[in-house]
């Protein structure tokens, strides 16, 4: 069963405020914290799109299109660029790997699924005036395929496009991660290591993956990744998104065998999407250390 992005999530009220469940919910406003896993890649492209857009209405083609190929140029950060295709399948600018192709027609331009990337976007702006499609490309920066999403803007006959990469744990990053948790709170102790665990620059934080830690007789958070300003919060009467009572079913499988594998459907604070989740526990004295990876489908 597939799950679509959603706004909010019921939860059920604890006293009189509202319970938010990990990386299920963003915090209010007013509630200040220490940190969690922000979604820096699409802010970072959509910024960087926003400018190209501006940028190209202002200058006009002729003036933009090499700009935004010029590697050393303001439209290239990192492995975040500019490319631009018309709506006649012409590859008209490209500040990344893709810029090879500037000039050619990239209308059968495929990822290695066989996704057909510039069709897809065409057929998309037929009838919108912007869209995302997702693929998978090469990072240059680390020189993997990865996870890609473009967004793209129709300006006049163009498309200006600009992807973001988003890195999805596999189950033998939750496995080495997991592992780690557990021997680094059984030698650090409770204190130092949820504090690491919370921290988004303490090891135990990556992309989509991070380290959760709940007591097993209160059933309240010492620390999560995703959401440090949680940790206090007793979880066991929240569920998932399908109504699932997750946090119930992980104490009593770390009570019963000292940890497993729990499915359910989450939040990816990565991608922001409700996605299939498969959450690693081990019980750890009277606590129980989780890491999870996230699946599509």
């Amino acid at each position: 069963m597939k799950f679509k992005l959603a706004n909010f999530l019921v939860l059920p009220l604890l006293g009189a405020s509202i319970v938010y469940a990990a990386d299920n919910m963003p915090p209010p406003p007013s509630l200040k914290h220490k940190g969690s896993i922000e979604r820096a890649e699409i802010k970072q492209a959509t910024a960087l799109l926003d400018r190209a857009v501006d940028y190209l209405q202002k200058n006009g083609p002729e003036n933009s299109f090499g700009v935004f190929s010029n590697r050393q140029g303001p439209f290239v950060s990192n492995e975040y660029y500019v490319f631009v295709v018309g709506l006649d399948g012409i590859m008209y600018a490209s500040g990344g790997a893709s810029s090879s192709l500037v000039g050619t027609n990239v209308l059968n331009l495929s990822d290695a699924s066989g996704i057909n990337i510039v069709r897809d976007m065409l057929d998309i702006a037929k009838t919108s005036e912007s869209g995302a499609i997702e693929y998978h490309w090469l990072n240059s920066i680390d020189n993997r395929i990865e996870n890609t999403t473009t967004q793209f803007r129709k300006v006049g006959k163009y498309l200006v496009c600009v992807g973001y990469y988003i890195h999805r744990a596999s189950l033998e990053e939750a496995t080495v991660m997991l592992h780690r948790a557990v021997a680094f709170l059984k030698k650090s102790g409770g204190k130092t290591a949820y504090a690491a665990f919370n921290d988004p620059a303490g090891g135990f934080v990556i992309k989509d993956e991070y380290v959760f830690a709940i007591g097993l007789d209160d059933g309240k958070y010492r620390a999560s990744g995703a959401a440090p300003y949680l940790t206090g919060t007793d979880v066991r009467e929240l569920t998932d998104a399908a109504g699932k009572p997750i946090f119930k079913k992980m104490i009593e499988l770390a009570k019963q065998n000292d940890g497993g594998t729990i499915d359910y459907v989450w939040r990816n604070p990565a991608t922001n999407a409700i996605e299939n989740k498969h959450s690693l526990i081990q019980r750890v004295g009277n606590v129980l250390l989780g890491v999870g990876y996230y699946t599509k489908d």
